[in-house]
C-alpha cells in the first residue's frame, strides 16, 4: 500500500509540474514571438538597406523635444552616380500600374483574395523577397514590404495586395499594403491608431525613398474593395489592418497616405 501511495504521489507531482510548465510556455510564447519577430524584421530591414545602397541618417531634433518626438529617419543613396538598378523590373512594375489603372482594376471583388505576387523578383535577379521597407516614425514601426499578401509575408511585415499598384509611386497609383494588427504576440500595426492627419509615412523601394503624409483615416467593412481603388490623379499609399485590436478582423482600419512629391523614379 505504501508503494502504491508513493507512486501516486510522484505521478501527481510530475503531472502538476507538467501542467505548470505547459501553462508557463503558453504565457511566455507571445513574448518570445514578439521578440523573435522584431529581431527578424530588424535584420530584414538592415539587409535591405545594405544590399540596395542605402544609409540611415537620424534626423536632428531639439534636446527638449527628443524625449517626446519619435526619431525620424532619412535615407539617402550611398552613390548617386550608379545607373538605375533593375531597370527591367522597374519597367515591369510601371507597366503593371498602367494596366490596372486603364482597366479600372477590373474583377476586383474580395481584396484579401489577391495574395499571390504578379511579379517574381527572382526573374529580375533579386535573391530576397523584400521589395522595400515601410517606416512610420509616429508608431516607431519599421518592417519590410513584400509583393503579395501571403500568410508568410504578413507574418514578416507589410504585404502589397496584388490587385493594387506596385510600391513605386506615380500619378494614378494606389499601393495597398496589408498588415497584421498584432499576431501571436508580435505587434506589427498594433499602434496604428496613433496616426493622425499629416503624419509622415516613408516607403523605401529598390530605387528611392517615397515620402507620404496621412491624408485620411477610415473604418470600413472587410469586403469594401471600392474603398481601395486607385483615385484619379493621386499618388496614394494605403495601409489596411484589422479593427478593433484583438477582434479577429471584424472591421478594417484604413489609412490613406498621399505622396508629398510627385517626382517619379
Amino acid at each position: 500500500m505504501k508503494k502504491r501511495r508513493t507512486i501516486t504521489t510522484v505521478s501527481l507531482f510530475f503531472l502538476a509540474a507538467l501542467l505548470f510548465l505547459t501553462g508557463a510556455a503558453i504565457l511566455v510564447k507571445p513574448t518570445v514571438n514578439k521578440l523573435s519577430q522584431k529581431a527578424r524584421a530588424e535584420q530584414a530591414v538592415a539587409s535591405f538597406f545594405q544590399e540596395h545602397g542605402y544609409e540611415v541618417v537620424p534626423q536632428a531634433v531639439p534636446e527638449d523635444e527628443a524625449s517626446e518626438l519619435p526619431v525620424v529617419i532619412e535615407r539617402k543613396k550611398v552613390s548617386e552616380a550608379e545607373p538605375t538598378p533593375y531597370p527591367e523590373l522597374l519597367e515591369a512594375m510601371r507597366e503593371y500600374n498602367d494596366q490596372i489603372y486603364r482597366n479600372k482594376q477590373c474583377g476586383l471583388a474580395d481584396p484579401w483574395a489577391y495574395t499571390a505576387s504578379v511579379i517574381d523578383l527572382a526573374d529580375y535577379g533579386l535573391e530576397g523577397d523584400a521589395v522595400g521597407v515601410l517606416t512610420i516614425p509616429k508608431m516607431e514601426y519599421e518592417e519590410p514590404v513584400y509583393l503579395g499578401a501571403t500568410y508568410s509575408h504578413l507574418d514578416q511585415g507589410a504585404a502589397q495586395l496584388s490587385i493594387s499598384s506596385m510600391p513605386i509611386g506615380g500619378e494614378n497609383t494606389n499601393c495597398v499594403l496589408a498588415a497584421h494588427r498584432g499576431w501571436v504576440g508580435a505587434e506589427h500595426m498594433k499602434n496604428i491608431e496613433r496616426l493622425e492627419i499629416g503624419d509622415a509615412v516613408l516607403l523605401t523601394n529598390l530605387w528611392e525613398v517615397l515620402e507620404y503624409e496621412v491624408a485620411e483615416i477610415k473604418i470600413i467593412e472587410p469586403y469594401q474593395p471600392e474603398e481601395l481603388l486607385i483615385q484619379e490623379g493621386r499618388d496614394l499609399l494605403t495601409i489596411v489592418t484589422c479593427h478593433p485590436y484583438g477582434s479577429g478582423g471584424r472591421y478594417r482600419y484604413v489609412v490613406y497616405c498621399e505622396r508629398k512629391s510627385k517626382k517619379e523614379v
